[in-house]
């Protein structure tokens, strides 16, 4: 007795890659609305989180990170589940870090400058600082052992590890300006911050970080396509017993 093939592919899998890619959309869309609607944050000037501190827009804000902390671990379980990483790893614990990072930038507000510092405002500068080096890093360890492997082994993963490879090696440049910032202080004088478009850099590199969650997401979901399931108890039951009719 023979079965659809596509029945043995794991639904599950595609089921959570999707997930991932509708998280990331979600993230584009509520945080580039902000960026492109509201004009009393400097999108040049100041950061993302500056819109948490304005009580109409914190929601959205809320959510669209929230959005983009789902789309991490959704995927992580698509390429969890399709053999592509394993569950305890590099890979795999950086994706739940970024995802932790993006969660504490939501419960911790950014320091309110106008009031002066805070506790919280310090947890969600590291905060974010995780949440921004963790995913790139995680990406490019997921894309490592395809890019190590001889060239039968890689199978048809080669060309979306690359992808990924590359996606999170540009998320990790936009560090760059930041890091001059630091460097030419002791010349200048003038504060790194202050140095750098900081929140269009950041724009930059949530962006950029949001497209290697898509890069994940497309490989999870092709990879679930290829990844057979075990037959359930029934299905074998009845290939036995069609089995068994085909001999009498």
């Amino acid at each position: 007795m023979e079965h659809d093939t596509a029945a043995t592919r794991d639904t599950v899998g595609r089921a959570f890659a999707l997930a991932g890619l509708v998280g990331a959309g979600i993230a584009v869309v509520l945080i580039l609305g902000l960026t492109l609607a509201v004009s009393r944050v400097d999108p040049v000037r100041r950061t993302i989180s500056e819109y948490a501190l304005h009580p109409d827009l914190k929601p959205v804000f809320d959510v669209g990170v929230l959005a983009f902390a789902a789309a991490a671990l959704c995927v992580l379980v698509a390429h969890a589940r399709a053999g592509l990483v394993r569950a305890v790893s590099g890979a795999s614990s950086g994706l739940v870090l970024a995802a932790v990072g993006l969660v504490a930038v939501v419960v911790f507000e950014k320091t309110n400058w106008a009031v002066g510092p805070s506790v919280g405002g310090t947890i969600h500068r590291y905060a974010s600082l995780v949440a921004f080096l963790a995913l790139p890093v995680a990406a490019i360890l997921v894309a490592r052992r395809y890019r190590r492997a001889a060239a039968p082994e890689r199978g048809p993963w080669a060309r979306p590890a690359a992808w990924v490879r590359w996606l999170a090696v540009a998320s990790l440049l936009w560090f760059t300006p930041i890091l001059v910032g630091f460097a030419q202080r002791p010349f200048t004088g003038v504060s790194w911050w202050q140095a750098v478009p900081l929140g269009l850099i950041e724009r930059g590199l949530a962006l950029t970080e949001v497209l290697v969650v898509v890069a994940l997401g497309l490989w999870g979901l092709a990879a679930a396509r290829r990844t057979p399931v075990a037959p359930s108890p029934d299905v074998v039951a009845d290939s036995r017993s069609g089995r068994e009719m085909s001999r009498d």
